[in-house]
């Protein structure tokens, strides 16, 4: 979606796409979509890792099917709400032309605009979209380090419960580095959400697409921050992996 959404942007540019009612439709549409998908991204791996603290505290006693029943009625509730606190951004997008100073290039650039009220909303939004999931992580990612040195501490009553605690802390470092650096990443977006209004020149052009460019990275980073460093995680891929490379021989040797 980002690529697409992308190449319509580079087009509009370019002036290669100048379909008024083609940049309309894409403009309330895909928009839209993209950021509820990178608010329900931020979301779903705040839920992940609340449902591994959770693992972690309870250990033996944590219910495997009530958990993903659970996360069923969560996700569908996550997705209504992301809509239900989002539909106002396509209700007030609209196309403007952005001519440059000799008259002669003319950019179609899709813009939202909100009432002081409106804004005062979105902003909020935005912010609580921002950091609730970064926290979430953050947390997570404290209590499993604590609770899994306090379950060394009993079973290895030898070593003291700070030296368990740093033990942890080394193993499950990524936890802390990931949500972090994810939220660093993320800035421009949050930034740039707050400062849109002040761009209105053709020269600060390359900061909106910058600024969008960079608002993707994070999402594009999830394999990388949270998968492979995780080794059970890193194990899972490789057996999908596997799996389907298997399905595809299947289908592939009969027609040879």
């Amino acid at each position: 979606m980002f690529a697409l959404k992308f190449s319509i942007l580079l087009g509009a540019q370019i002036e290669a796409i100048t379909h008024r009612s083609f940049l309309y439709f894409q403009c309330i549409t895909i928009d839209f979509f993209l950021r509820i998908s990178l608010n329900m991204d931020h979301w779903l791996n705040a839920c992940v890792a609340a449902e591994r603290a959770i693992t972690s505290i309870r250990g033996a006693k944590f219910n495997e099917r009530k958990s993903k029943k659970t996360a069923k009625y969560f996700i569908i509730s996550l997705i209504i709400l992301m809509i239900s606190t989002t539909i106002h951004d396509p209700l007030h997008r609209r196309l403007i032309d952005d001519v440059d100073e000799n008259g002669e290039n003319k950019r179609i650039w899709c813009i939202v605009s909100y009432s002081s009220s409106l804004e005062a909303f979105n902003s909020t939004i935005n912010v609580f979209n921002f950091f609730a999931p970064f926290f979430i992580n953050l947390i997570s990612a404290i209590i499993i380090i604590k609770s899994k040195a306090r379950q060394k501490a009993i079973i290895q009553p030898e070593h003291t419960h700070r030296q368990h605690l740093n033990i942890q802390f080394q193993k499950y470092i990524h936890l802390l580095i990931a949500p972090i650096l994810l939220v660093i990443l993320d800035l421009p977006r949050l930034i740039i959400s707050f400062a849109s209004g002040c761009m209105k020149s053709v020269h600060n052009s390359w900061l909106f697409v910058t600024g969008y460019f960079l608002s993707f990275i994070p999402s594009m980073l999830t394999f990388i921050l949270f998968i492979l460093p995780n080794k059970t995680y890193k194990a899972e891929f490789g057996k999908t992996l596997q799996y389907f490379k298997r399905k595809i021989q299947i289908h592939i040797q009969p027609i040879s």
